[in-house]
């Protein structure tokens, strides 16, 4: 009798682990839909509110500047003042904005508050997987926990699309953001009596507000600089000025982690192999892959006529690939052939399925043009992301686990901001060349989609070709079982 109690109050903390992951997954989920849900919405938001075209693209990049730019200052702060603390503070920040974003009745009260939005969105995100790897540390638990947040990251595009277009053209479009506050609430509640409450190691170890600064103005400056050049040009003063201050504030930002006492970003970090090869396989992935679901829903708009639910509902076979696939079959693969060895095939689906993308004609149909392609993406991103994230968390310490997991968030995002500004200024400017050249407009828009699709496609064989070249296998992913795991341990 007296055996029983361990395992009870043992089998009692799994379970709330596991409610917790849950917990943070909802939490996760409402950003990531966020990122997205909107762009189904934007042509009745630009009706309602009087948006110019270029003021439109605003509604987006105000989320995603704030977004990219705050995600690695927030993971330090994670570290420093604790994880927890810097969860529910964004919850409430990206709740509040939520609420006046659905209540917005003018264009600068939504920007502004899409910016907010967003820089809440960065410190509930940024520290989420830096959690989880310190919740389940066993290999085998670890990798499905993984799992999960990675299906949440990387179908959350596809699932925002889908209720977008629901909530649209069912109600109104300021329900997409009303829809957030019942999730924060719940979230905040429940994230508060189940998480353990870290306190993180102090900020006398190094809130290293320079070093803050200057990456924050680097990122927002970058994401800028890039999204306004299709409006100025990428030749003109305007963008090659503030493109050369946002990589001399990054530079200065290098300069500051190499000499701080306490930097915002302790360079060794990028001695792991695998945490600065993981972040760029998975930037130049995301770049790739995230202007689809941007760019693809507009095919189906302009070019084949769906109205917003029947975009969502054409996505979904991308969430139901990353979904089977991440929560049923990547820690299978990965335990028992490696992260690396699982990360590859999945990186050659996507390619397949951009390409496949890339030849839907102006009069595609669904089922034979778009379908297969959007299979091949979705079991390639469920195979792909759990295995970068495993492999990008491999070997990090406790206290540096909130730096890791914000850098992985901050290449997720800053990759997706950028791959969407160059590949729709690049898709736009073929198109106005072709309308110019007297080529009709849904024609010009194909060829715009396609030509952004194949140099998708080029930006994940890069991928490809520093995954082969720089990832190693983590150790705790090779093992096949825990078992295993065990007598190694006792014969060592």
């Amino acid at each position: 009798m007296t055996q029983a109690a361990p395992t009870s109050v043992t089998t009692a903390d799994d379970r709330q682990r596991w409610i917790a992951l849950v917990v943070l997954c909802l939490g996760f989920l409402m950003i990531i839909l966020d990122a997205t849900i909107v762009n189904v919405a934007l042509p009745t938001i630009q009706k309602d509110l009087g948006f110019s075209q270029s003021g439109l693209a605003w509604v987006v990049n105000a989320y995603l500047i704030a977004f990219g730019g705050l995600l690695l200052l927030a993971g330090r702060l994670g570290d420093l003042i604790g994880r927890r603390r810097v969860f529910l503070i964004g919850l409430v920040a990206f709740t509040t904005a939520s609420f006046l974003c659905g209540i917005s009745n003018s264009r600068g009260l939504l920007i502004a508050a899409r910016f907010v939005q967003g820089a809440g969105g960065a410190l509930t995100s940024a520290v989420i997987l830096g959690m989880i790897v310190t919740m389940f540390q066993q290999p085998r638990e670890q990798a499905r926990a993984i799992g999960v947040y990675s299906f949440v990251a990387s179908s959350g595009a596809s699932i925002g699309l889908l209720a977008g277009g629901i909530l649209t053209q069912s109600i109104n479009w300021h329900w997409i953001f009303f829809v957030n506050l019942p999730i924060g609430v719940a979230t905040f509640i429940f994230a508060r009596r189940l998480i353990e409450n870290d306190k993180g190691i102090g900020l006398k170890q190094g809130a290293d507000v320079p070093g803050g600064v200057l990456i924050t103005g680097a990122l927002m400056l970058g994401v800028y600089t890039i999204v306004e050049a299709r409006d100025y040009g990428w030749g003109s003063l305007h963008t090659l000025g503030l493109g050369a201050v946002a990589v001399g504030l990054l530079a200065g930002f290098i300069w500051r982690q190499a000499t701080a006492a306490n930097p915002l970003m302790p360079l060794r970090v990028f001695r792991s192999r695998n945490t600065w090869a993981a972040n760029l396989v998975q930037m130049l992935m995301v770049a790739g892959m995230f202007g689809m679901f941007f760019l693809g829903a507009l095919y189906l708009q302009r070019v084949l006529g769906f109205d917003p639910i029947e975009v969502g509902l054409a996505f979904l076979p991308v969430s139901l690939g990353i979904g089977v696939l991440s929560l049923g079959f990547s820690e299978r693969l990965i335990m028992r052939f490696g992260a690396k060895a699982t990360l590859l095939p999945g990186l050659v689906l996507i390619i397949a399925g951009l390409l496949l993308f890339a030849r839907a004609p102006v009069d595609a149909s669904y089922w034979i043009d778009v379908l297969p392609s959007m299979l091949l993406l979705g079991i390639g991103a469920g195979v792909s992301f759990p295995a970068l994230m495993t492999m990008a968390m491999a070997g990090v310490t406790p206290a540096d686990s909130g730096l890791a997991s914000g850098l992985v968030n901050t290449t997720q995002q800053v990759g997706g901001a950028l791959g969407l500004a160059v590949l729709a200024t690049l898709s736009t400017t073929r198109t106005d060349s072709l309308v110019s050249d007297g080529v009709s407009q849904a024609s010009a828009l194909t060829s715009g989609y396609h030509l952004a699709f194949l140099i998708g496609a080029g930006l994940v064989v890069v991928a490809i070709s520093v995954a082969i070249s720089a990832l190693q296998t983590p150790r705790a992913a090779e093992q096949p079982a825990e078992g295993a795991l065990e007598l190694q341990s006792e014969a060592a």
